[in-house]
C-alpha cells in the first residue's frame, strides 16, 4: 500500500490537445510533484486524433478488422504519453511512459469495448518506489487469453485512470478537463447553471449515464465501489472544481438536469405477445454488444403488441440489421427508426424521500408543450425521451424550476 500522497492525475484530449497544452499539463504534474505527492498519470490521445485514426481507416475499409483498429486506436495514447514524458524529462523530473499492457492493465477479449478486470501494476509501483512520475496510457489493456491488445471504448481513459487509483489505493482521482466541473446542465444550454462542488457517486453514475460527457460512467462506478474520491476540475483554470464522493453535506432533491441527443428510438411493430418473445429480442441485440436504454411495451390487443426502446446513434446501422432479422422471425409487421428524439433526466438523491417529482416534470413539461413518447426511472432520476427539437426548451424549462427556486 502506497502513502496516502499518491495522486492518479488524468487528463482528457482537450487538455492535452498541442504542445503548448502539454507544457500547462507538466505544470500541473510538477505543481502536485512539488507538494510531495507521488503521482501516476493517465493522458488520452491528443485532440481529436481517435477521430481521425478511425477517418483513416474508414477510408481504407468499410468494416476495419476489430483487432487491428485497436491496434491502430491505442497508438493515440502512446504518443501522448511518449511526449509527455519527454517534457517532465527535459525539466529534470524523472518519469517513464508504459502502454495498457505493460502496466498490467488486464480486460476482456472484445475488442473496442473491452471492461479491465484486474491491475497488476508492477512496474507502475516500481517507478513510484524510484521517485518516478510514471504515466500510463488510458483507454487500453491487454487479455491474457488472446494475448490481444483492446481498448475501452469511448472515454475509457477515465475509467484507466480511475482503476488505477483504486489499484495502487490512491488517495484521490483527479480528471483534468476543459470545464470547470460538473455542472447542474450543460452550460452551453443553460447559461443559469452552476458549478456542483460536491456530488454522491450514485447521482454522477445517472448524470454520466443520462448524458453528462464530463466522466464516463465506467469510471464513477469504479469510484464507488472501491471508494476512491474522483476530483473533476479545469486543466486551464485554477478552480476547486467537483468531487465525487460517497456522502455530500446535503443532498439536493435535484441535482442537476441533464440531456442526450446521441440516442435513436427504435420500435419494432405487432410482435405476438407471448412468453420469451422480450428475450428473443434483447437477447440478440446484448449479444451483439448493443447498449439498450429505455424499453416499453405497449398494451397487448389480440395477442399482439409493440416494443420500442432506445440506443445510441453510433450502433444504429447494428440495431437495424438485427431487427430485420428479428421481424422475419418473429413474424412482426415491421420496425420504425426514429432520430430525432432526445432524452431530458432530472437526478437528486433527494428525490428518494420526495413524493412528486415526476408529476411535477412531466407538468413542466406539458407547459412547454413538449410531448413525451417514453419514460424511464430510478430512485433518483427521472428520464423522459422527446422530440430532438425540444431539448433546449426543456432543459431550461426544468432547470428553471428544480434547480433555481430551490
Amino acid at each position: 500500500m502506497f502513502p496516502m500522497s499518491l495522486i492518479v492525475q488524468k487528463f482528457g484530449g482537450t487538455s492535452v490537445a498541442d504542445t503548448d497544452s502539454l507544457r500547462i499539463v507538466a505544470e500541473r504534474i510538477i505543481d502536485c510533484k512539488k507538494n510531495g505527492n507521488e503521482i501516476v498519470v493517465v493522458p488520452s490521445a491528443m485532440g481529436s486524433s481517435t477521430d481521425e485514426l478511425i477517418q483513416l481507416a474508414n477510408d481504407l475499409s468499410e468494416n476495419p478488422t476489430p483487432r487491428e483498429l485497436d491496434m491502430l486506436l491505442s497508438a493515440g495514447e502512446r504518443i501522448t504519453m511518449s511526449l509527455l514524458s519527454m517534457h517532465l524529462n527535459s525539466l529534470g523530473y524523472s518519469s517513464f511512459s508504459l502502454t495498457g499492457s505493460q502496466a498490467g492493465i488486464i480486460t476482456t477479449s472484445r475488442h473496442g469495448q473491452a471492461e479491465i478486470e484486474e491491475i497488476t501494476g508492477e512496474r507502475v509501483k516500481e517507478g513510484l518506489e524510484n521517485g518516478d512520475i510514471v504515466i500510463v496510457a488510458g483507454f487500453q489493456g491487454f487479455n491474457r487469453d488472446t494475448k490481444e491488445i483492446t481498448t475501452l471504448g469511448r472515454g475509457g481513459s477515465d475509467a484507466t485512470a480511475v482503476a488505477l487509483a483504486a489499484a495502487l489505493g490512491a488517495e484521490r482521482c483527479e480528471i483534468f478537463t476543459d470545464v470547470e466541473g460538473v455542472f447542474t446542465a450543460d452550460p452551453r444550454v443553460v447559461n443559469s447553471a452552476e458549478l456542483i462542488p460536491e456530488i454522491t457517486y450514485e447521482e454522477m453514475l445517472e448524470m454520466a449515464s443520462s448524458g453528462a460527457g464530463v466522466l464516463m460512467a465506467r469510471s464513477v462506478e469504479f469510484g464507488r465501489r472501491y471508494n476512491v474520491p474522483i476530483l473533476v476540475k479545469s486543466t486551464f483554470t485554477n478552480n476547486e472544481g467537483t468531487e465525487v464522493k460517497e456522502k455530500v453535506m446535503e443532498e439536493a432533491l435535484v441535482s442537476g438536469v441533464t440531456h442526450n441527443t446521441k440516442e435513436v428510438k427504435f420500435t419494432l411493430f405487432e410482435v405476438p405477445d407471448q412468453p420469451g418473445i422480450a428475450g428473443t429480442v434483447f437477447g440478440s441485440l446484448s449479444e451483439i454488444g448493443i447498449n439498450v436504454d429505455m424499453i416499453v411495451q405497449n398494451v397487448s390487443k389480440d395477442s399482439i403488441t409493440d416494443i420500442s426502446f432506445t440506443a445510441p446513434t453510433e450502433q444504429k446501422d447494428a440495431v437495424e440489421d438485427m431487427l430485420k432479422n428479428i421481424a422475419i422471425e418473429l413474424k412482426a409487421k415491421g420496425y420504425d427508426v426514429d432520430e430525432n428524439v432526445g432524452r431530458v433526466s432530472i437526478i437528486g438523491a433527494g428525490m428518494k424521500s420526495e413524493s412528486g417529482v415526476a408529476s411535477k416534470m412531466f407538468k413542466i413539461l406539458g407547459e412547454n408543450s413538449i410531448n413525451i413518447s417514453m419514460i424511464s426511472t430510478s430512485p433518483i432520476r427521472v428520464s423522459c425521451v422527446i422530440d430532438s427539437k425540444d431539448i433546449n426548451a426543456a432543459l431550461e424549462a426544468l432547470h428553471k424550476e428544480f434547480i433555481e427556486k430551490e
